[in-house]
């Protein structure tokens, strides 16, 4: 597919690529065209997971450690556990300034009766990340997408729009553009970033969903 031209010559790093949701997005990128660095605290684990992925999509894959990953891109995804993801940002803001910073990341806590948003001193982990990154662009998206339907290249299109939050507006339109690489799904504006607690808490209710009905649900806007 030809890419859009907000993305061209344009690299797309993703922190925390080794695990399942990073590992998906990098992939449906790498098979769309776009270049990907596989960011992991490791990075021989990182630059493992990058020749499994070039060889499995036929795309640009590379790995680094968090910081090699976080210079190397222009666009960079931080796809992490929620518990390490102040402390990842804090040691990344010098690599990090000047980049547009696309937060995935769901404060979630989960117990006996399942999943359930944690209250977040900032409002949000997209709100927290761009408190922490002073001198970048955080935007908020990719945060109801499945990793199974992601890492499953059976799975031909991923149905599902992708709600992208943030203050300014190329850099979320960059963001939407980057979403609609992977064949079925959308990028959708949803507003500032001040509204991104309600989009990260959302994955709990889809947690419970695809429990109830064994499925891997996703969201869909109407009327655009």
């Amino acid at each position: 597919m030809t890419l859009p031209e907000s993305l061209a010559g344009k690299t797309v790093a993703v922190l925390g690529g080794t695990g399942p949701q990073g590992r998906g997005l990098a992939k449906r990128f790498a098979l769309a065209g776009v270049p990907v660095v596989i960011g992991s605290r490791s990075a021989e684990r990182a630059s493992e997971a990058a020749d499994e992925l070039a060889a499995e999509t036929g795309g640009t894959v590379s790995g680094a450690d968090n910081e090699g990953a976080s210079v190397a891109g222009d666009v960079v995804l931080v796809v992490v556990p929620w518990d390490g993801h102040a402390e990842l940002l804090q040691g990344l803001k010098e690599a990090l300034a000047g980049k547009v910073v696309v937060d995935c990341v769901n404060p979630l806590g989960f117990d006996k009766q399942g999943a359930y948003a944690l209250d977040v001193e900032e409002g949000s982990a997209t709100q927290q990340a761009q408190a922490i990154l002073a001198e970048s662009t955080v935007v908020g998206a990719f945060h109801n997408v499945s990793a199974e339907l992601l890492n499953d290249l059976d799975v031909a299109t991923v149905d599902t729009d992708v709600l992208v939050l943030g203050d300014e507006r190329e850099a979320t339109d960059l963001v939407q553009d980057l979403a609609s690489v992977i064949p079925g799904m959308r990028g959708i504006y949803g507003g500032r970033r001040r509204n991104a607690h309600q989009v990260e808490a959302l994955t709990a209710n889809l947690i419970s969903i695809n429990r109830r009905h064994k499925t891997h649900s996703g969201v869909r806007v109407t009327g655009v």
